[in-house]
């Protein structure tokens, strides 16, 4: 039997971990044990407790509880928290998931301590070091013994970093392995469509059709605090939906909608008053997988959304510059785009359909299961 600590802390790292938790219950139960550790980055009852009980997470055997903070402040109570439990808990690895804060620091703390590090979603890069996730990721990659990307663009970004594909056990953060086993997003994608198929009732809510409605988020700094900008996105998302007359479901993200509030009262009035705009709350996970999959097309900022509307096959309009998931651009089933083009990058779109994703991308669908008969494979040499 060997001993996994797992370091959670926002709400899509929760997701992630699912795939790793439910394959440990239900295919290594009597090989691994693990224990889950919340940092507390976000823990609200929106953010973090629904998800436990919604998706039947089992619940986190510590929670630090660091709340909000500067990132100094808020990585340094992590690091001291996930150092003693470690030490207490004695594992045979540490699993980190993507980007966050609390990736950073479980990162740091372990590899102080000499606790073989297991990085899942290695590998992504967006060339942006003015991202804080950027430098969290570049930092955990190059502190890891195993290094498990989603991807063969993170395989190649990890390569040209200078990290070897070729190593040979054993293992350690010196020389360590990388390797593409898939994504464990879409193996999560997967099993949590069917759950929402049964327990979201979105669709019915909203009055929604299947595949004719847009689905909108909105949330990152760089497009939620510039007035100018997240006004022109507005005043495109009211030219498109009014244009096309197709609904546009944008569940809104609390600072989205707060500096919402700032702008023109004019552009307020108009978006307020146009029947083709239906702005809700932050949805559930399963709400958001089930919206996911039958929109017609996604807009979004998010890393994750993005990703998901490929494994659904929907084209998606991403308002950044540059983005983690280069390979869905390269296929032509999403666009970056800045404000001032969603309208005409939507109406190309619309005559212009891509074909649907096949989800070859990300691997088959069994990535948690790969990435542990793995660890197990080489646990004896640590």
């Amino acid at each position: 039997m060997i001993k996994i600590v797992t370091i959670i802390g926002a709400r899509p790292q929760i997701i992630k971990a699912a795939a790793i938790s439910r394959a440990i219950q239900t295919d290594f139960s009597d090989q691994i044990q693990e224990i889950l550790v919340h940092t507390g980055q976000h823990y609200d009852e929106n953010m973090s407790k629904v998800f436990f009980d919604e998706l039947e997470i089992p619940r986190p055997d510590y929670n630090l509880q660091v709340g909000s903070g500067s990132h100094g402040v808020q990585t340094a109570r992590m690091i001291e928290g996930i150092e003693q439990i470690l030490e207490a808990e004695k594992p045979n690895f540490l699993i980190l998931y993507g980007d966050t804060n609390s990736t950073l620091a479980g990162a740091v703390a372990a590899s102080k301590i000499h606790i073989p590090i297991v990085h899942i979603e290695a590998g992504l890069r967006s060339w942006n070091k003015k991202m804080p996730e950027e430098i969290n990721r570049i930092l955990t990659d190059h502190c890891s013994t195993f290094l498990f990307s989603p991807t063969e663009t993170g395989m190649r970004n990890l390569i040209r970093e200078g990290f070897n594909d070729k190593n040979k056990p054993p293992f350690t953060c010196d020389h360590p392995k990388i390797c593409n086993l898939g994504d464990v997003m879409l193996d999560n994608s997967l099993f949590f469509a069917e759950m929402a198929e049964q327990k979201s009732k979105i669709l019915e809510q909203l009055s929604l059709e299947k595949n004719a409605f847009v689905l909108c988020t909105i949330h990152r700094n760089d497009n939620t605090d510039k007035p100018e900008k997240l006004a022109e996105i507005f005043n495109q998302l009211q030219a498109l939906s009014t244009k096309h007359k197709i609904k546009l479901v944008l569940p809104l993200h609390p600072r989205t909608k707060k500096n919402l509030e700032q702008l023109d009262e004019n552009l307020q009035g108009n978006i307020r008053e146009n029947e083709h705009i239906l702005i809700i709350d932050p949805v559930s996970f399963l709400d958001m997988i089930l919206l996911e999959k039958y929109a017609d097309v996604v807009i979004t900022d998010s890393g994750g959304v993005q990703k998901e509307a490929y494994f659904f096959g929907k084209p998606c309009l991403i308002i950044r510059d540059e983005t983690e998931w280069s390979e869905i651009v390269e296929e032509g089933m999403a666009h970056l785009v800045q404000p001032k083009n969603i309208f005409e990058t939507f109406q190309n779109l619309s005559a212009n359909r891509p074909v649907t994703g096949q989800n070859q991308l990300f691997g088959d669908g069994q990535a948690a299961k790969k990435i542990l008969h793995e660890l197990l494979e080489n646990s004896r040499s640590h």
